[in-house]
């Protein structure tokens, strides 16, 4: 058989001539059917179609005539429903072994055994089946099936234009509702907004997908090319927040992928089948969705997602459909609504009137999170259906704080979240007062209060906040961002600049803590599989010391990038103290290597450890001596004591901080440091909510590392409270504990006149 091109090409040419036909949409089937199977050599050629909800026979060559419009199948029924419910592609060269086989006698299909089936899809949604059966057991070769998913497309154009499907507007209207609607999704980017809904991109319509000259349509897209890739330069070139930051490396990803060759050679070759400029790119964005749908790695869809994006924008450039929200301009304070976002869309947006973002999908390492984090734009993430249920002008309200999405909201809830909003703008600028205050107990005890951070653009929060430092810097962020394993001078590039911008505060670099949920494309497992529990499996420390080379490279990079500044080096996930020693000497080495060659060290080294499982606790007087602080990791330090899973809503009631269970732990921690020159502190979010910082100042812990926004409320806390008065009290929980410490807990705090909400 010819190549696929020339196989898709000599079947458009005969169904340009049956779509430009005078005959009704059935006569136009029946041909269809028996082109494709004459020019696929297949005995079998049928196409369903999807009305009132399910996939009906609608034209077959080789299957009985008695069947058309009789054999119906559900979505996701049968072989052919599958496909459909999947929008996926069967190839099979045996139907009936395929767990989802079904028989349907009336169509007198028992004599073929081979199968071959793709989805007709329109709007992103199955309205159809395209199917190919042989007698002989065989796989269609993959020129045949690319073939089938090109004129696929076309069907859907046909089938579309003649009334035969059930034209539901699945856009952004089916659904829709009245009246208010609270919506709980996946918190991105924290924060409070709210505004009138405008919807990101209307959708562009195809309305020719076969091609009268193929060189024409070659030469739009590359026009449409060098105008995307114009913009992309531009956008970079204008980001307004900070030179340097990670929002810069994920727009030169962006851009490494406007650049792909690979991506063009693909439109190049669909547009060589026949197709239109605008249906070649429809048609390999569609390919990039089915293969989406079949990988796993979240950090890897979220890369596809930004092809996406870019093809969503070349196919408004090619179609001169220009027109999103963004080229459009916003109008008021308004909450962008979208299936998703790639980060250069967002940077196109008034950030003076964007004010929110909600999306139907979105994940914690989508680039669009990064560069919303940057702009400072809450954004809420996993809303299903959303834009099924939004009508273009409703007034959204965004709690990116709780995760919440209130739609269409009553009178007296927008009332009391325009007073909530004012409330935090109000404590913002109290909070923004303490930044000059030493957080000391009424009894004098110093508390540091430090913030995490993992962008370059955090370390800026220093001086916003008066954080005594940085606790904890993740400095696996930058590895999330990257395609590929960034290079060492990057990596010292960013510690110089962090320890730069921090001037004479601590910074406390954790090593790389990858893996897990953090599963990067280019640090697969050597052993292929996929961890059953992520947050216990290959990750951290664990992967690092394995991957001998990703250490060295981050010692390197660490050491000489703090050169002439003290360098704090934490090890995250420490089960034993070998671990830590095996750790260390990886840095050791390197100090001896640049010692070598005379290169500038940095000024003092402290080496320190994450305490998050539960099982290096048995070995601390082992480890204390070689150590100059811990770090106690509270989120996963709970769950393994709990054997909890902190991601599983159903265990969340299990979760808390306040339990005797963990506060014993804490305390116990804390005796075996005591006279040890050791510091001690807690990193996580327990130590930024003002109850659970309570507990922790009375069981003796000094330093607390929390997030940014957290800082000002804890040092007004910190300043309110006697050291000694709780350090007693919970002496007596943890001797004979109460039913609900929590509640005990928080009575104490009302009855001494300390705000813990």
């Amino acid at each position: 058989m010819p190549g696929a091109a020339a196989a898709a090409r000599s079947i458009l040419t005969q169904l340009h001539e049956v779509m430009a036909a005078r005959t009704h949409a059935q006569a136009k089937l029946n041909r269809v059917v028996d082109i494709i199977g004459e020019a696929l050599d297949s005995e079998v050629c049928s196409i369903y179609l999807l009305r009132e909800g399910m996939l009906e026979l609608f034209a077959t060559r080789g299957l009985n005539q008695s069947a058309v419009h009789v054999t119906r199948l559900g979505v996701g029924e049968g072989l052919t429903g599958t496909i459909a419910a999947n929008i996926e592609t069967l190839n099979l060269d045996e139907a009936a072994t395929h767990p989802e086989f079904q028989y349907r006698p009336e169509t007198g299909e028992e004599k073929f055994h081979s199968f071959a089936g793709v989805p007709i899809v329109r709007r992103a949604r199955s309205v159809g089946v395209l199917t190919v059966q042989h007698v002989d057991p065989r796989k269609y070769e993959e020129v045949e099936i690319e073939a089938l998913q090109t004129v696929a497309m076309v069907l859907a154009e046909l089938i579309a234009n003649a009334g035969l499907v059930d034209e539901e507007d699945l856009g952004e209207r089916q659904g829709a509702q009245s009246g208010q609607v609270v919506l709980d999704g996946l918190q991105l980017v924290k924060g409070l907004a709210y505004g009138k809904a405008v919807f990101h991109q209307p959708r562009v319509n195809i309305e020719q997908t076969v091609a009268e000259d193929t060189e024409a349509e070659r030469q739009r897209v590359y026009l449409a090319f060098d105008k995307m890739r114009e913009q992309i330069d531009q956008m970079a070139g204008q980001a307004e927040f900070g030179v340097g930051g990670e929002h810069e490396q994920v727009l030169e990803t962006y851009k490494m992928f406007a650049y792909d060759e690979g991506w063009s050679r693909r439109i190049n070759e669909a547009i060589d089948s026949g197709l239109t400029a605008e249906a070649a790119i429809e048609r390999v964005q569609q390919r990039t969705r089915m293969r989406m749908r079949e990988i796993q790695d979240p950090l890897l869809q979220d890369r596809m997602h930004d092809l996406e994006d870019l093809a969503n924008r070349l196919i408004r450039i090619v179609s001169g459909q220009l027109g999103t929200a963004a080229t459009m301009g916003l109008h008021g304070d308004s909450i962008l609504v979208a299936k998703n976002l790639g980060p250069a869309e967002l940077l196109e947006y008034d950030k003076r009137r964007l004010k929110g973002v909600v999306l139907e999908e979105g994940s914690h390492t989508a680039h669009v999170v990064i560069v919303a984090r940057a702009m400072g734009v809450p954004v809420i993430g996993r809303l299903r259906n959303l834009r099924g249920m939004v009508r273009e002008g409703d007034m959204l309200l965004v709690d990116g704080d709780a995760a919440k999405l209130t739609l269409r909201p009553a009178q007296g809830v927008l009332d009391a979240f325009e007073t909530r909003f004012a409330q935090k703008k109000q404590r913002q600028a109290a909070y923004a007062k303490m930044r000059e205050v030493k957080p000391v107990t009424r009894d004098g005890q110093r508390v540091e209060v430090m913030m995490n951070a993992g962008l370059r653009d955090d370390v800026g929060m220093l001086n916003v906040t008066g954080a005594d430092g940085i606790g904890l810097y993740r400095t696996e962020f930058q590895f999330l961002v990257s395609a590929a394993l960034p290079q060492r001078d990057r990596q010292t590039r960013l510690y110089r600049d962090v320890l730069e911008t921090a001037g004479d505060k601590k910074v406390i670099f954790r090593t790389v803590d990858l893996g897990g949920d953090k599963s990067l494309p280019y640090l697969a497992s050597d052993t292929g599989r996929e961890d059953e529990n992520p947050a216990m499996g290959w990750r951290a420390l664990r992967l690092a010391l394995e991957r001998e080379g990703l250490m060295k490279v981050q010692a390197r990079a660490l050491l000489e990038g703090a050169a002439g500044h003290e360098l704090n080096v934490m090890f995250p996930m420490v089960s034993e103290p070998w671990e830590f020693d095996a750790a260390k000497q990886v840095f050791t080495s390197q100090i001896a290597y640049l010692k070598k060659r005379k290169h500038k060290l940095p000024s003092a080294i402290s080496y320190g450890v994450m305490l998050e499982v539960p099982s290096l606790a048995e070995c601390l007087d082992i480890l204390l001596p070689k150590i100059s602080f811990i770090s106690i990791g509270t989120n996963d330090l709970t769950q393994f004591l709990f054997a909890a899973d902190r991601s599983n809503p159903i265990l969340a009631e299990r979760y808390d901080w306040l339990s005797p269970s963990i506060l014993r732990f804490l305390s116990r921690v804390v005796r075996e440091c005591a006279g040890q020159p050791v510091d001690l502190g807690v990193c996580g979010e327990m130590g930024g909510r003002r109850l659970e910082a309570l507990a922790l100042v009375g069981l003796g812990i000094r330093r607390l590392s929390i997030t940014p926004a957290a800082v000002g409320p804890i040092k007004e806390l910190v300043c309110s409270i006697d050291a000694a008065e709780i350090g007693s009290a919970m002496q007596g929980w943890l001797a004979n504990p109460p039913k609900d410490l929590r509640a005990e807990l928080q009575a104490w705090a009302e009855a001494h006149g300390i705000e813990v909400e």
